[in-house]
């Protein structure tokens, strides 16, 4: 497979050109109806993507098609589903598509079949949350366990928590709720504190994630966790599962009331598809509600599969975002979901982009001349509108915007005011809110005037339900994967962490040798 950065293309000439000179891409005379109309990709799980409001048009798109032609952008994602080395850093596999079913050739490693491994540890969770869930499985004085608790820290943390929080209104209204669940990142104290106090320990079941066995703040707050379980005279062995790898200090312990299992093939940020997010999500909402998110994901991935970008939403969004970053040199986007549900989903984003895609070597570990990764930054609407919406709208920086919405509620519960009910006035706010990015107001007054040109897609769907959110959450990854390729980087590492670490056991060893660091530690209380 030939890997070459994007400026080495063809098509990004090409694509410079089409750049307007000294001024923003004028989306206003582009923006009517027949374009609505005409500018809709449907997507899985029952949504649509809508890119009317973006500024391209049939020029840009036929050499965006080119530049995916050009870098094989569906060759690189077929060499990734057969099993390929696609993390050479680490040389490493890349396989969280293979935990929602096969799209490539079987994936063999050490005469283990991948995809049977991963189908055999669904199943055994997925039995072991329904054990628990019908009262089998109990706590250490024999009561049944209400509350399920995720301890664990990025990709153990966000994805999983966002899930959570997106299906479980979702889930009380279909009958399916049956745990509560809670989440424990941060190694500040007071964020375990809280969570503890807010649980009966005697019926809360712990999940423990680390993939490695050995994440400080992870294994921090378990022991922290054991002690207010040993203190109210409670065994933690029956209190807690791990999530880890087979080779981690956490796998087949006794301390733990049982261990599933996943590999270092699975990224922490793609890991929400995996014993990561499966176990809590079928504790808490039913294995059923897990199955019909892994469906949706998957049939989002085999649609990423095709080579026209006119029928391939994720690589479609992917690529609209390179002309947006690259070209008309837009530094951030933001993620705006007019669901409450999804109020955790663009931190999760925050981490799958930033992380994935926030480098400045391409996979030869050479230095770019382009940018990559934005920034990515979000908040629900219409909060978002009352807060930050204000830089959107007449700041000097264009922010490309993703807004998300739905035509239905989760749970039916409205009232109406004014003519009108609360589902409604949020599916008004963010029509309102795209024409008038898109179009602006002149005003001879300029505190009043609105430049327009602010360009946003839609991802838009009947209800947010199990397989809606599958969806959703594998278009983003797919599109984070694509403009990884179009960029030449390895989007499956996370150097970027390490540094951090590294510095912060030098401190807590009270060795650093390093002046500035000493004196930081001193000023915090360390020293």
């Amino acid at each position: 497979m030939d890997y070459k950065n994007l400026d080495e293309t063809g098509a990004y000439a090409k694509l410079l050109s089409r750049v307007p000179a000294g001024k923003p891409y004028d989306i206003a005379p582009l923006l009517d109806e027949r374009r609505v109309a005409s500018c809709l990709l449907p997507m899985a799980g029952g949504l649509s993507y809508s890119w009317a409001a973006k500024a391209v048009n049939t020029p840009e798109l036929e050499l965006l098609q080119a530049l995916s032609d050009e870098q094989d952008l569906i060759g690189k994602y077929r060499l990734l589903l057969d099993g390929e080395i696609m993390n050479p850093g680490e040389g490493r596999k890349v396989l969280h598509h293979l935990l929602r079913g096969q799209l490539g050739k079987p994936v063999i490693y050490e005469g283990k079949d991948l995809g049977e491994f991963y189908a055999r540890e669904l199943e055994r969770f997925s039995v072991f949350a329904d054990l628990v869930r019908n009262g089998k499985i109990l706590g250490s004085t024999g009561k049944s366990f209400e509350y399920a608790v995720q301890i664990g820290i990025g990709g153990s943390d966000l994805g999983p928590r966002a899930l959570y929080l997106a299906l479980e209104n979702w889930a009380v209204a279909a009958g399916r709720k049956k745990l509560s669940a809670r989440f424990i990142s941060n190694v500040d104290p007071d964020d375990g504190a809280q969570v503890a106090a807010s649980v009966d320990l005697e019926r809360t079941l712990f999940i423990l994630v680390s993939k490695s066995g050995t994440t400080q703040e992870t294994l921090a707050n378990e022991l922290f966790i054991k002690g207010k379980l040993k203190k109210a005279g409670l065994d933690p062995s029956k209190h807690m599962v791990a999530v880890t790898s087979e080779t981690s200090p956490l796998a087949h312990n006794p301390d733990y009331l049982d261990s599933f299992y996943i590999d270092d093939f699975i990224g922490g940020r793609y890991s929400s598809t995996s014993a990561v997010g499966g176990v809590i999500l079928s504790l808490a909402l039913g294995r059923e509600t897990f199955a019909e998110l892994l469906e949706g994901a998957h049939e989002t991935d085999k649609s990423a599969l095709e080579n026209d970008i006119m029928k391939n939403p994720a690589l479609l969004d992917a690529l609209i975002g390179v002309w947006e970053r690259n070209f008309l040199g837009f530094p951030s986007t933001a993620v705006l979901p007019y669901s409450q549900a999804l109020s955790r989903f663009p931190a999760h984003l925050q981490q799958l982009d930033m992380e994935s895609n926030g480098k400045r070597v391409n996979r030869r570990g050479e230095a770019l001349d382009y940018a990559t990764g934005p920034v990515v930054f979000g908040e629900p609407g219409t909060n978002g509108q009352h807060s930050f919406y204000q830089l959107l709208h007449q700041g000097t920086d264009i922010v490309p915007l993703q807004f998300i919405g739905f035509l239905e509620s989760q749970l039916g519960d409205d009232v109406e005011v004014d003519g009108s009910v609360s589902q409604t006035k949020l599916k008004a706010n963010l029509a309102a809110q795209i024409v008038a990015f898109a179009k602006g107001k002149a005003d001879p007054n300029g505190n009043k005037s609105f430049p327009g040109g602010r360009p946003s897609s839609l991802i838009c769907g009947k209800k947010l339900d199990p397989r809606a959110l599958g969806a959703l959450l594998a278009h983003f990854e797919n599109k984070v994967m694509f403009q990884g390729f179009v960029w030449n980087l390895n989007s499956f590492d996370q150097e970027g962490v390490q540094l951090g670490k590294v510095l912060t056991k030098q401190v807590l060893s009270g060795q650093s040798g390093d002046s500035a660091l000493d004196a930081y530690s001193k000023l915090l209380g360390i020293l």
